[in-house]
């Protein structure tokens, strides 16, 4: 019996229904990033009010003279410039191999102790500070660091320093503060003067979560990183860590919440913190969302469970993460957990274009699904063919979406995915003999759909129903199972030996976990042996939304 046509199954659904899903590119996670950040991430956060603080000291005011002489000096000379040097991988660029940036840092003990930035020194290979009046760099190590702080504490090789104190004042607006730094990564000592706008700014960023900071207007830049926010007498009110350039906002972390922070980290301790050296990301349409790891900490827990950098944490503890563009999410799951405590995490490594699973302080990451693990040993199937050659990857007719699928599958379909003359999406028809796979039983092939109007009359548990009847004569049901990875929920039945054929078929039907009416993909698989499931992993590893769909 030949098989109903997908125009027909689809019309059926219409009738009784009365997601798309996406699959979001490594290209689509690089222009989202590179909207919202520069290679290093002090240029915006969002300024809204948060709870005011409750500690009691005595407030501070505007001082009526000018800051001395002696202060700029000690300011100056406890100012430190950072290189970090090492392996990268940025979200435009991809892999940077012995690249180096430059921040700012401060030093806080004469013997050698420096506050600076999370995203300024984490994964680096190595740290060289320059000091004041110093021609060449010294060495620094890392004590400790907090990615949801964005607050490294490092030691500088040397003793005797110039330091600078932490005010023991209540900053209010209006208190006059400088910010010293070297801003562009430019070698020369920069210090600019302004007020204090707002003393309990909004600090959920998309590479910090900070209770609260302090806004400012003493003009900072990328390469200010780092670098201490002071009073008239030369103490440290914040570290600045923010800014954005279009409205003239700068943002500080208020020392007054950091300090204990920072002793955590003096000691040689992270804090919140798996050590990664990151930032939260999301696609344009929503769909996908996470914490993209541009570098690793050497022995942090996330190290030792197996993440790297290019990789993005969609789940941790089975939270989606990142889907309000922040990392509060992230760090909200670290703060209800003690740090040896087992977690669990999600990991989409565009690298190898797979999904992994794994626990922090726990096991090392694996893959989390795999077709050709699940059904291959079952399906009875031979080896062979289909998925030991060469892949190429194929666009629907009008550049909307697109998949990955063997050479040998010359034929390719690309018409839109009509319903009663109604188009109502993309789909891409690919086989070694496309009339054959839509025939009968024998030929190994894929349709592959997205449709935003399915989305908003069904699910994909109403499609799979309609494929159901319509296998049921034909074809042995192995059973309906649930299917999930990092971005998408949905289920998938599997049918065999159809009119005595010894084939093995995957239905597959599913929506975006984020954004769970926008789109719903389909995809029907035909495999003749246990090579061609691996056929089946490749096509769900790669297939893109990538273009406007009719």
């Amino acid at each position: 019996m030949k098989r109903l046509s997908f125009v027909f199954i689809i019309f059926i659904l219409i009738q009784i229904a009365c997601g798309k899903s996406s699959s979001v590119s490594e290209g689509e996670i690089q222009t989202a990033i590179a909207r919202t950040q520069a290679a290093i991430p002090t240029e915006f956060v969002t300024a809204a009010p948060t709870a005011e603080t409750t500690a009691k000291s005595t407030p501070a005011s505007a001082p009526t003279e000018a800051v001395t002489q002696d202060a700029l000096e000690k300011i100056r000379s406890a100012t430190v410039q950072i290189e970090a040097t090492g392996s990268f991988v940025d979200p435009e660029l991809g892999n940077l191999y012995n690249a180096g940036g430059r921040g700012t840092g401060v030093i806080i003990d004469p013997s050698g102790i420096a506050v600076t930035n999370n995203h300024v020194v984490t994964g680096a290979a190595t740290l060289k500070v320059w000091l004041e009046g110093e021609t060449e760099p010294r060495n620094a190590t890392v004590l400790g660091a907090s990615e949801c702080w964005d607050l490294a504490v490092i030691d500088i090789q040397g003793e005797d320093f110039p330091y600078l104190e932490f005010s023991d004042v209540e900053v209010s607006p209006g208190l006059e503060v400088y910010a010293a730094g070297f801003p562009l990564g430019d070698p020369e000592y920069t210090l600019t003067k302004g007020i204090v706008s707002k003393a309990n700014a909004n600090g959920e960023t998309y590479w910090a979560s900070v209770k609260g900071v302090l806004e400012h207007d003493s003009r900072i830049r990328s390469g200010n990183s780092g670098g201490p926010l002071v009073d008239m007498q030369g103490n440290i009110v914040g570290i600045n860590y923010a800014a954005n350039d279009q409205t003239d906002q700068n943002f500080a972390i208020r020392t007054k919440d950091a300090q204990s922070v920072i002793e955590t980290l003096r000691s040689g301790k992270d804090f919140e913190s798996i050590g990664i050296n990151g930032q939260a990301v999301m696609s344009d349409d929503g769909t996908l969302s996470g914490i993209w790891v541009s570098s690793v900490k050497s022995g942090s827990p996330a190290d030792k469970t197996g993440v790297k950098g290019g990789d993005m944490i969609t789940r941790m503890e089975g939270l989606v993460l990142a889907t309000d563009g922040t990392m509060a999410d992230y760090c909200d799951v670290l703060r209800t957990r003690k740090p040896e405590d087992t977690l669990s995490i999600e990991v989409l490594r565009f690298a190898d274009q797979e999904y992994l699973t794994g626990q922090l302080n726990g096991r090392t990451l694996e893959t989390s699904f795999s077709f050709a693990n699940e059904l291959g040993s079952e399906s009875g199937t031979e080896t062979g063919a289909a998925g030991n050659g060469e892949n190429v990857l194929v666009q629907d007719d009008e550049g909307a979406i697109e998949v990955s699928i063997p050479a040998s599958w010359s034929q390719v379909d690309g018409s839109n995915w009509v319903s009663d003359d109604e188009v109502i999406g993309s789909s891409i028809t690919a086989a070694a003999d496309v009339d054959r796979f839509l025939n009968t039983y024998e030929e190994p092939g894929v349709f592959f759909g997205v449709s935003d109007q399915l989305a908003k009359l069904g699910g994909y548990i109403q499609v799979l129903d309609v494929y159901r009847d319509n296998f049921r004569s034909d074809c042995k049901n192995k059973g309906r199972f649930d299917y999930e990875d990092s971005a998408f929920e949905g289920a998938y039945d599997v049918y065999e030996n159809c009119s005595g054929s010894r084939n093995t078929m995957v239905v597959l039907s599913a929506r975006p976990i984020v954004n769970k009416t926008s789109l719903l993909v389909t995809i029907m698989f035909n495999s003749m042996t246990d090579s061609d499931l691996d056929v089946l992993d490749e096509i769900l590893r790669t297939f893109d939304v990538v273009g406007s769909l009719p």
